[in-house]
């Protein structure tokens, strides 16, 4: 079942984006909405996965907020499905499943990132919020549109990384990781810091995250991600990406 709200055209025009809410329990959704409407963003609403990934065919929203308990089918799957239709939308998993498995398994499939009900929706939009904040190219430090490293191609306007000319499919996060390294090539960087860098110095979740989203980017940047090439870990301290792949 899809619902869209609708509100008056002076607001739609100011609005700090579309967000698209999949749940199924219709207090929670109505929750959620009335929150973000309040903090100037225009709402849509699916109670069920088919309903949510049509809609996101047809009207492509600026982040989705996903429940994974839905009626039709698993939230992990649409998460994975969503992420076919548009590889860089922003998904936040939000879910009454606190295990840390389940954590570990939305954000591997492509979660942004993941919060546990029964949850406060203040700290929801301040979430919504600093995500959003993670893909707006603003004040970028790399200031050409397109820069190459080894095989490497990264295209800032478009979001998107080649390598050897063959587009990767990354997440906003993976992309956003890949263009920092870019910018510290060769420099050592701390989990702490990468946290602060990409999620944020004000971020809420597990700060596993990091790692969980490490080896994502692994699977689809190295030959073999157990033996990484570029993406080194320093062992006790953090990462490196490596411009030289004969360094060890």
């Amino acid at each position: 079942m899809l619902i869209k709200i609708f509100i008056s055209c002076e607001v739609i025009q100011m609005t700090d984006g579309k967000v698209l809410i999949v749940e199924d329990e219709a207090p929670i959704r109505k929750l959620i909405a009335f929150n973000l409407q309040r903090s100037n963003f225009e709402v849509l609403e699916a109670s069920d996965g088919k309903a949510a990934l049509d809609l996101i065919k047809d009207i492509p929203p600026t982040l989705v907020i996903l429940d994974l308990m839905l009626p039709d089918m698993d939230g992990f799957e649409i998460c994975t499905k969503m992420r076919e239709i548009h590889p860089i939308l922003p998904i936040i998993i939000l879910s009454a499943r606190g295990q840390d498995m389940d954590k570990i398994t939305g954000l591997e499939i492509g979660a942004d990132d993941y919060i546990v009900k029964p949850f406060n929706p203040l700290e929801l939009v301040a979430r919504v919020r600093t995500v959003l904040r993670r893909i707006t190219p603003n004040n970028q430090p790399i200031h050409h549109d397109r820069h190459e490293i080894g095989p490497f191609l990264l295209d800032v306007k478009t979001q998107r990384v080649y390598k050897s000319e063959k587009l990767l499919k990354l997440t906003a996060r993976e992309f956003q990781l890949m263009k920092l390294f870019f910018e510290k090539v060769n420099e050592p960087i701390t989990r702490n810091s990468l946290l602060d860098l990409i999620w944020g110095v004000n971020y809420f979740g597990d700060p596993k995250t990091v790692d969980v989203h490490i080896r994502r980017l692994r699977e689809k940047i190295e030959d073999d991600p157990s033996r990484p090439t570029y993406l080194k870990t320093l062992w006790g301290y953090g990462y490196c990406f490596q411009e030289n792949e004969s360094t060890t």
